[in-house]
């Protein structure tokens, strides 16, 4: 009997939030920050089903291509099947081509399939890398399919708590050390102010030299915000 209640309950969470029975969503915060010689991105781990947690350390940081990622909001279901239907279309370019993708091509490809199927489609989108024309590269697609770059990006339901300090702490041309520091104090602010974001802080380094990745668990996730 517990359990029909707390599915009905999970259910009716779910109509709330917009969602159809059974669909997950990733209540998220994810963060793309571009820096001297390349890009930093991070995301938190939570995955949600209604007001149930789903997954406590998933890894919303998906390789499109060996220098390109894409952090991921939205349903879970819609946005890996983004992913995988866009680095399906870059390995055919990289075959037709004979060189990597760039950066803003990949952005291109998820900015048209978000906006051809706008209406279907709960998916907010960062895409970053580095290609060997431009550099590092941040581009934004949120839910609606429309395209920007950005020095930085943030996105989820997270992000509605980074604004003023994003805004405040942010600088161009940061050091590598020093945009680490920044997007993971970014991301631990917002899951210590989002129900719907947690878990662990995973992120990555794209350069010319490859992809680095990091990974930050709870008792490490900084506390800078507590400090007197």
């Amino acid at each position: 009997m517990a359990a029909m209640t707390n599915m009905f309950a999970s259910e009716q969470m779910a109509q709330i939030a917009g969602l159809r029975p059974g669909e997950v969503t990733t209540g998220t915060t994810i963060m793309a920050v571009q820096f001297d010689g390349g890009v930093i991105i991070g995301a938190d781990s939570r995955t949600t089903t209604g007001a149930y947690i789903a997954n406590r350390v998933t890894d919303k940081l998906t390789k499109v291509t060996d220098r390109i990622y894409c952090c991921r909001s939205g349903s879970a279901a819609d946005t890996q099947a983004i992913a995988d239907i866009v680095k399906y279309h870059l390995d055919f370019y990289k075959m037709e081509m004979g060189e990597e993708p760039l950066v803003e091509t990949a952005a291109n490809v998820f900015r048209e399939m978000c906006y051809n199927y706008r209406d279907q489609l709960t998916a907010g989108i960062i895409v970053a890398g580095w290609d060997k024309r431009v550099g590092g590269q941040v581009f934004s697609v949120p839910i609606g399919g429309m395209l920007q770059r950005q020095p930085f990006a943030i996105g989820g339901s997270g992000s509605t708590y980074l604004y003023g300090y994003v805004d405040a702490e942010f600088k161009e041309n940061m050091t590598k050390d020093e945009c680490l520091k920044f997007v993971s104090r970014a991301v631990s602010l917002a899951i210590s102010r989002d129900g719907s974001s947690g878990g662990i802080i995973r992120m990555a380094a794209i350069t010319s030299e490859g992809v680095e990745r990091f990974t930050l668990t709870g008792d490490q996730l900084p506390k800078f915000y507590e400090d007197n």
